[in-house]
């Protein structure tokens, strides 16, 4: 009889598999750069205290500057090449822009990454998402119309490297080792966002603000080169991957459909109460971490009046948080099932549970020590940390119910938060602007009731077995 079973363990940091997380990780950390950059580069494309044009920009000639200035120091000029009349709604309307456009593809492009394979959905995205962001400078002189079609193809673009991702990890990541390959690729997200925000106003201060779309858009090719040389979609097709892991990968994935197939049992999704537990999660999670990532900088400038520089570090330290605890998380997820300590149905329950509730419980608590300067640091660092517990529960809950439809699944999913992300952050703009301090405090108790919901609703219906609709039907033929 072999020795060799599906339990004998392939090689773990040094493996193939981890690369392809390192890399995913590269890429996630790459995208949401190059969507961050309009937040960092607005503040001085739209700098109301430079001279501007009745026109949609004003350009200052650093050649005529400089000979009547020759003190001036560079850096300053390279600041004020353009300065555009965007008035705040129509900002508004550019920063949607890019959540409209992942929304579009981000059901078909799931079902196209099944079908055509994940490496080049995602790579094609990636790459394009790149070129846009490097087009981004010149396409704000000829006016902001294009500019909300460059972020709205952007926006596509990102979504289809988003969904893509949760196909490659149907054939690439073994059962007991998918929180924590997962969790790694999806860190790249919170850090990018921590370096973003750390880097992207010196960036600006030094180079200029083109320079942040130029240099973000230049890794991103970059990114696109590595992804196209090392990715494959099949680990029974990558020719550097050793014997023994490819065997480890493809003994513990024989229980899964490999076959192709031709359509989507949309009928029996919808009656699915599991798969709508997972729908329900992704909407609460999305909810409460739309309303961090996009009022964090006023929040910490309006309630504790901190100055722009300091509110940019405050506001980047809950996103280095937010990466170390999907790390630690999906670490600990895979040593519970490994041991068998934990079923797998109760790890996704219980890292859902703390994924949603000690986030609620931190903004419930905001609104009682805003006079505590420390306390409400510590809590506005742990939101986003303890939400990215999640990674580990309902965000790969797919891959448990349906790995033949994970990417399809994702697709869907990722729809509901951003749908989530929109509502509550035009909830919260109306809320905080009738009054701040009662508006900040019923933004918190909102989203922690909306948190609550979706927690109960999943511990009632989740599960983490392979629906019926899901499994491959053997077809015998006379």
């Amino acid at each position: 009889m072999d020795e060799k079973s599906p339990s004998r363990k392939g090689p773990d940091f040094c493996s193939l598999r981890y690369g392809l997380a390192l890399i995913m990780h590269f890429s996630n950390f790459t995208m949401i750069t190059q969507r961050v950059s309009l937040s960092i580069a607005i503040i001085a494309m739209v700098n109301s205290t430079q001279r501007a044009s009745p026109s949609n920009a004003s350009f200052e000639d650093p050649l005529a500057d400089t000979l009547s200035n020759p003190s001036k120091p560079i850096k300053e000029l390279n600041t004020r090449a353009s300065v555009y009349q965007w008035s705040p709604e129509t900002q508004g309307i550019i920063f949607s822009s890019i959540n409209y456009g992942i929304i579009l593809t981000l059901i078909p492009s799931g079902y196209l990454a099944g079908i055509f394979g994940a490496k080049q959905m995602l790579g094609a995205g990636l790459l394009i998402s790149s070129l846009l962001t490097l087009f981004t400078p010149l396409a704000a002189d000829f006016g902001v119309i294009l500019v909300i079609i460059i972020r709205t193809f952007q926006g596509m673009a990102q979504g289809m490297a988003w969904t893509g991702q949760f196909t490659i990890w149907a054939k690439w990541a073994p059962p007991l080792e998918r929180s924590k390959l997962t969790s790694i690729a999806g860190s790249g997200a919170a850090f990018g966002s921590f370096f973003i925000l750390c880097v992207g106003g010196l960036i600006s201060q030094a180079l200029g603000w083109p320079f942040i779309f130029y240099i973000f858009g230049s890794i991103g090719c970059v990114c696109c080169l590595l992804w196209f040389t090392v990715i494959y979609d099949d680990p029974s097709h990558h020719p550097c991957i050793s014997a023994r892991e490819k065997e480890y990968i493809v003994s513990s994935l024989a229980h899964q459909s490999s076959s192709p197939r031709r359509s989507v049992p949309i009928k029996a999704m919808v009656r699915c109460l599991p798969l709508w537990a997972i729908f329900t999660g992704f909407f609460s999670h999305f909810w409460l971490c739309t309303i961090i990532i996009t009022y964090l900088p006023t929040y910490i400038s309006t309630v504790l009046h901190v100055n722009i520089r300091d509110s940019g570090v405050l506001s980047s330290l809950p996103f280095i948080a937010a990466s170390s605890c999907t790390i630690l998380g999906g670490q600990l997820a895979d040593f519970l099932l490994s041991r068998s300590l934990l079923r797998l149905i109760t790890v996704r329950k219980l890292f859902s549970s703390l994924g949603l509730l000690l986030p609620s419980l931190c903004a419930v608590a905001l609104p009682f020590v805003a006079s505590s300067y420390v306390t409400t640091i510590i809590l506005l660092i742990l939101i986003p940390g303890t939400s990215n517990l999640c990674d580990s529960g309902f965000i790969i809950n797919t891959l448990d119910v349906a790995p033949r439809y994970a990417s399809f699944l994702m697709g869907i999913s990722r729809g509901f938060g951003l749908i989530a992300g929109i509502v509550s952050s035009t909830a919260t703009g109306f809320l905080i602007s009738q009054d701040s301090e009662t508006g900040w405090r019923n933004v918190f108790f909102l989203s922690a009731a909306v948190n609550m919901l979706g927690l109960v609703f999943y511990l009632t219906f989740g599960q983490a077995e392979i629906q019926d609709w899901a499994k491959e039907r053997t077809l015998t033929r006379l």
